[in-house]
C-alpha cells in the first residue's frame, strides 16, 4: 500500500464507507428477492 501521509484516515474512510454501501447494496437486493419469491410462492397457491 502507498504511503497515503495526511490523507490516509480520509482514503480509508472513503474505502471503508464504499465497501459498506456495497455491503449494503448487497444485503438489501437479497432482503428483497426473497421477499419477491415469498410473494410469488403465496400467488402461485392461490391459483392451485
Amino acid at each position: 500500500m502507498p504511503d497515503l501521509g495526511k490523507y490516509a484516515f480520509t482514503v480509508l474512510a472513503a474505502y471503508g464507507a464504499s465497501l459498506g454501501l456495497i455491503a449494503l447494496l448487497i444485503g438489501v437486493s437479497l432482503w428483497q428477492g426473497a421477499k419477491a419469491r415469498r410473494a410469488l410462492e403465496a400467488l402461485e397457491r392461490t391459483f392451485d
